[in-house]
């Protein structure tokens, strides 16, 4: 054991858990310092675990585990409070992250920064009223953006594909593999949305007006296989 890799006390959230084997869960966890890591929490499915109680989602914990290979050990968990139990819209808004983060977050890929953006929504998510209608659109573009930025897929906001400028009162729309391309119809996002997310500014009104774009991103990075969760909260909307 003394010989074995070992993590302690590491701030983590689990994006997700299922049966593992008999007694066993397997767990898919964003920590803050190593990133994605797939761990087995031994008797978690055991009446009354400990461990079963405080591997909650969306909830701050302090990781222990061990292990040289991919699949790691839970040793200890702690949950640390704080966040109130995300439930309805919030909640899917919740799922529809972790659910990127799945898709698009490499395993044993330490990203800091992410993991705060991360539990910066998981904050304001728990803040939010749980009825459909609750201002979650800033807090998932916010998260978007910087999910796209943390893994290099953000385009430069001030130039196009070609080199040229973005100017103020023209639309753009996004190209896979080559970026910003102007609009010829009113679907486009307004250059001056595009030119406030380069200076800095998160701003609600930006944030909305650039929507259709961070879904083109998101899409191209996707494939073919659309996200369950983005179904789900178009679905939400309609009713």
């Amino acid at each position: 054991m003394a010989d074995t890799p070992r993590v302690d006390a590491q701030p983590a959230l689990v994006l997700h858990q299922q049966p593992y084997r008999e007694t066993s869960r397997l767990l898919d966890v964003f920590s803050r310092d190593h990133g994605r890591v797939a761990i087995v929490a031994r008797g978690a499915q055991r009446p009354g675990s400990q461990a079963r109680a405080v591997l909650l989602g969306f909830q701050p914990l302090l990781l222990s585990w061990f292990g040289a290979g991919e699949l790691k050990t839970l040793h200890a968990a702690e949950w640390q409070g704080g966040i109130a139990q995300l439930a309805g819209q919030p909640l899917l808004c919740g799922f529809y992250l972790n659910e990127l983060l799945q898709r698009l977050l490499p395993r044993d890929a330490p990203n800091p920064p992410l993991f705060a953006a991360y539990f910066e929504a998981i904050q304001a998510l728990s803040l939010l009223p749980r009825e459909p209608g609750a201002e979650v659109e800033p807090i998932l573009r916010r998260f978007e953006l910087a999910l796209l930025s943390s893994l290099g897929y953000a385009p430069d906001w001030r130039i196009t594909a070609e080199g040229q400028a973005v100017q103020p009162r023209q639309r753009y729309g996004f190209e896979p593999g080559s970026g910003l391309t102007p609009s010829g119809t009113r679907a486009g996002c307004p250059g001056e949305a595009l030119l406030a997310l380069a200076a800095g500014s998160l701003e609600p009104q930006w944030l909305m007006q650039v929507k259709p774009l961070m879904r083109q991103m998101i899409a191209s990075l996707i494939g073919a296989n659309p996200l369950h969760t983005r179904q789900l909260l178009i679905d939400l909307q309609r009713l």
